[in-house]
């Protein structure tokens, strides 16, 4: 399991590792296998909504003390098209269309619909310096 976060705290427990470092983002691996991260788990465990329980990743950010990135809607919106691009290109991804796979919304589908938020998002960005 990964995480994506902008500060963590000096030590980490030992099923939780920096993967990568970059100005603005560590990446952080999490051996969600370990006994004392599973202990953990259950510890945080809550009803989530009525009949759901899990962990909600504030809780599991704050036991850490890390704090969760949050890329704006915008960067969000280009990783995904680039992930929709490497997905199209990928052999096994291909393989699967050559053994006849056809699903109701495809790739392309997938994309398009991110080229519209990125219009609108451009569009109420433009709007807003309009009103500045």
């Amino acid at each position: 399991m990964k995480l994506y976060a902008k500060t963590i705290s000096a030590t980490l427990p030992d099923w939780a590792s920096v993967v990568t470092k970059s100005a603005d983002l560590f990446e952080i691996e999490i051996n969600d296998e370990h006994p004392d991260f599973q202990s953990l788990l259950e510890e945080l465990e809550t009803e989530i909504e009525p009949g759901t329980f899990g962990v909600k990743a504030e809780n599991l950010c704050s036991r850490l003390g890390i704090e969760m990135s949050n890329p704006n809607l915008y960067q969000l919106v280009e990783q995904a098209q680039t992930l929709i691009s490497l997905i199209a290109m990928h052999p096994d991804y291909k393989q699967l269309l050559e053994l006849g796979y056809q699903p109701d919304l495809n790739i392309a589908d997938a994309s398009t619909a991110l080229i519209y938020l990125q219009w609108e998002l451009e569009r109420n960005q433009e709007g807003e310096k309009g009103k500045g």
